[in-house]
């Protein structure tokens, strides 16, 4: 059993950013953008509301405050403007699932926070704190690292995440953005790596290596031309594979 995850609601005023409406008909789960890297409230209304209709379940996804560099810049932050600037983007994102009758289920950090948080001790307690004193019963869903380490010491409920369109290290963390390899567009090789994710619990990096992976959900990025037909071949894929995709709630039931 998986839970099918990708980050939506990217756009910002007149900008566009992904296919929200088609790659969420293929999604059990979802991150959506709170503003401070992408997302504007209209867009986030509107989301939330697609989410909702669909039965998609509903996770914030807080990252730096960079909407030039769609938060994938590093930015010198002390733990306290970490942890408020989280704490904002939850109650956020938080008032718009509210007001359509939903409720938020997960958070994900996104971008470069979301990769500092696997690495570096005090980016995730920081953006542990925000989430513990937000809620401390939303699944904090991350690559395996020192922010789902942190969160199961201190009972807070996590989910791993595998990227199947990202470019893996040997040491399994993901290959910069700025490098040859980084992301993947071929449908075909993301829901072959899908299958390989869930059901022989492993990735092969971009040197050939294979690297463990645990999962409980796999992220699709939707800001790429071909998310939507990996989206729809990774699902058809991993059903045919006789695994059960379903919300990221009854996956973590599941065990």
């Amino acid at each position: 059993m998986i839970d099918l995850i990708a980050d939506v609601g990217e756009s910002f005023g007149a900008y566009t950013m992904g296919r929200d409406s088609d790659i969420l008909d293929s999604l059990t789960s979802a991150n959506v953008a709170c503003g401070f890297h992408a997302g504007d409230p209209m867009t986030m209304e509107k989301t939330v509301a697609a989410c909702r209709d669909r039965g998609v379940q509903i996770g914030a996804h807080p990252g730096f405050r960079d909407l030039v560099g769609f938060g994938r810049r590093a930015i010198e932050m002390s733990a306290d403007e970490v942890r408020t600037d989280v704490l904002y983007q939850l109650g956020a994102l938080d008032a718009f699932v509210r007001a359509i009758g939903a409720e938020l289920a997960h958070v994900t950090p996104h971008g470069r926070l979301g990769n500092l948080v696997v690495t570096e001790p005090g980016y995730a307690t920081a953006v542990l704190d925000a989430v513990v004193a937000f809620d401390p019963g939303l699944v904090v869903v991350a690559q395996e690292g020192e922010l789902t380490r942190q969160a199961g010491e201190r009972g807070v409920p996590t989910a791993r995440m595998g990227m199947v369109d990202r470019g893996y290290n040997d040491d399994g963390t993901l290959v910069s953005r700025r490098l040859p390899g980084a992301v993947l567009h071929d449908p075909a090789v993301i829901a072959e790596r899908a299958v390989r994710m869930v059901s022989d619990g492993v990735v092969t990096s971009v040197n050939g290596v294979e690297v463990p992976v645990s999962c409980d959900t796999l992220l699709l990025h939707g800001d790429n031309e071909a998310s939507v037909t990996a989206a729809r071949l990774v699902r058809s894929a991993l059903e045919q594979a006789g695994v059960e995709v379903a919300p990221l709630v009854d996956v973590l039931r599941a065990g």
